[in-house]
């Protein structure tokens, strides 16, 4: 049963169901029965701050406003977001993906560029860590690689943008690497600009939109980490369909620590580089 407490700002239920449907296919974010408190919470901020009164009105802009959904989209994005992230995460990884791949995606490319798409990137922690992993290898000077960030949520891409961290960021972060990519001003943290500059384009990317992802999904590699711990397993499928057409071969997926993929395609398989495991897009031959 859904409860109406201080914490939806007493927005009645009313229209909640139908809105958690309507959320769940635009943005593959599920929440159930039993997260549904949540995403009340979560929206009546919305509701409340367009002078509405109740889930329903919000739902209704929603589905058939068709002017002033896109802005209101824009709100719920930003509201159903979720911002833990940090510096140096779940490392293993990309110390595979830039010990073990990037030489391999380097020869191929032949000169031209390797692309690293990184999404939800959140504020920006896991492209910069990316990039000081890859500058840690020497590999700006020895070859052309952009590195690209991407999130649903436009706040989250403006703080990513403009480069401010607390340091709840930097917890994971040798102290070395605090010292040598940022400066502390006023309590926060700075990347030099000289790190902030390799991640070459920050955007609005909602996943379950093929078309905004397809062109960023043309990428060797991409790291979509803890996105799909959210998601329902249609989702899922929709999103990493997308990538699978999009990829060249190689291609190299990495997803959080706690996500399978397994039970939902057989267009990628897992491989393991480096102790870390990494989703690998069939038809390569070596």
């Amino acid at each position: 049963m859904i409860r109406v407490d201080d914490n939806t700002l007493g927005v009645p239920p009313t229209g909640l169901d139908v809105l958690r449907e309507l959320v769940h296919e635009r943005t593959g974010l599920f929440f159930d029965a039993r997260r549904t408190d949540t995403l009340a919470e979560r929206l009546a901020p919305v509701v409340v701050g367009r002078g509405f009164r109740s889930f329903l009105d919000l739902y209704y802009l929603l589905k058939y406003d068709e002017a002033a959904a896109m802005p209101a989209w824009r709100e719920v994005f930003d509201a159903l977001a979720v911002p833990e992230t940090y510096f140096w995460r779940e490392i293993d990884q990309i110390k595979a993906i830039v010990c073990r791949v990037i030489p391999e995606l380097v020869r191929r490319a032949h000169g031209d560029a390797v692309r690293i798409w990184s999404v939800p990137c959140a504020s920006g922690e896991e492209p910069l860590t990316i990039a000081m992993a890859l500058e840690e290898a020497g590999w700006f000077e020895r070859a052309a690689i952009e590195i690209h960030g991407s999130d649903a949520s436009p706040a989250a891409i403006a703080r990513a943008r403009t480069g401010r961290y607390r340091p709840r960021s930097m917890r994971a972060l040798p102290p070395y690497l605090v010292e040598k990519y940022f400066s502390q001003t006023d309590g926060t943290f700075v990347p030099a600009p000289s790190l902030h500059r390799r991640v070459v384009s920050w955007t609005t990317v909602n996943l379950l939109a093929a078309d905004e992802v397809v062109s960023f999904a043309r990428s060797p590699v991409v790291f979509c980490r803890n996105a799909f711990i959210y998601f329902s397993s249609q989702a899922i499928r929709r999103v990493v369909d997308t990538f699978a057409s999009a990829m060249p071969t190689p291609g190299y997926l990495c997803v959080g620590a706690s996500e399978s993929l397994l039970s939902v395609t057989t267009r990628f398989t897992l491989e393991e580089i480096d102790g870390a495991f990494v989703y690998v897009k069939q038809g390569f031959d070596a």
